[in-house]
């Protein structure tokens, strides 16, 4: 049975703990983006994917998720931990040298749930388009879910694969967009202005949809089920999620300051007082 608002919105709460707790105790990562994109993962992890017991690389029968954004690691790695794909007391190895919770995600310690390094950004649609693409050669009726930050469609390598997907009919592609306005150095719009993300995307004939409240747990919920329903019409579709980077924890919330920068031993007491323990920490 799936989990009701009130589990999801206490396993947010739990995984915001863990993104904070994880980047302290190793005094580096990328608690921003994590924090905004938290509901996010929570829902589609939770409440839509499709998920077999287990992992394997190949992901027959089942839905797929690919992490394009891979600096926001701890959210992904609290996630795929609470959702069972490894024990939770091993995000406590974070960053650490020789463990398989690495700053970026990578495929070759064998970390269950990762399907792909995504150090490098860019790339992640191209991949999910692959998969997606592979799921329709072997009649696998699943879908390839992919998330992207708004700071990283500044690479090239995105318009290629945007503009391949719609051209091929990869309709059982669902890419979300994170849109938060902000990347490491400053706004999007200062750092390199794209307009209208939502006018570029129709342009190149996807099917849009927008979740304006993308740090709320029934319109996430609401918004992804929306998207499948569009999927199989001949078209890819992008959600762009309009979501706040540090979400959750106030003195982190309306900065880009945040995108890369453990909080120390005051600021995580405080950040932790705004998240009280729901599922218990690591």
């Amino acid at each position: 049975m799936k989990p009701n608002t009130q589990q999801l919105n206490d396993l947010t709460i739990q995984v915001r703990r863990d993104i904070l707790r994880m980047v302290h105790a190793v005094n580096s990562g990328h608690p921003g983006g994590s924090l905004g994109c938290t509901e996010f993962l929570v829902a589609l992890y939770q409440n839509l994917m499709e998920r077999k017991e287990g992992f394997d690389m190949d992901g027959i029968g089942e839905d797929l998720f690919f992490l394009s954004n891979g600096h926001i690691s701890p959210v992904f790695y609290s996630v795929l931990a609470r959702s069972g794909y490894f024990p939770v007391a091993e995000l406590a190895t974070f960053r650490l040298i020789n463990c398989r919770l690495q700053g970026h995600p990578t495929t070759h310690d064998g970390l269950p749930g990762i399907r792909m390094a995504s150090g490098s950004l860019g790339q992640g649609l191209s991949v999910g388009i692959g998969a997606a693409q592979a799921k329709k050669l072997n009649n696998d009726k699943h879908l390839v879910y992919t998330l992207h930050g708004d700071g990283e469609l500044q690479e090239g390598q995105n318009w290629e694969a945007i503009m391949y997907a719609s051209a091929k009919k990869v309709d059982n592609l669902i890419a979300t967009i994170d849109l938060n306005g902000k990347q490491i150095d400053g706004t999007t719009d200062e750092v390199l202005s794209m307009g209208s993300v939502k006018a570029k995307f129709e342009a190149f004939d996807w099917i849009v949809l927008e979740i304006k409240e993308g740090n709320n747990i029934d319109a996430i919920k609401a918004g992804l089920a929306d998207a499948k329903s569009k999927s199989g019409n001949g078209k890819p579709v992008c959600i762009l999620l309009h979501t706040e980077m540090g979400n959750g924890v106030d003195f982190m919330m309306h900065t880009h300051a945040w995108h890369g920068k453990a909080p120390n031993d005051e600021q995580l007491a405080k950040a932790l007082e705004q998240n009280v323990e729901t599922l218990g920490d690591y």
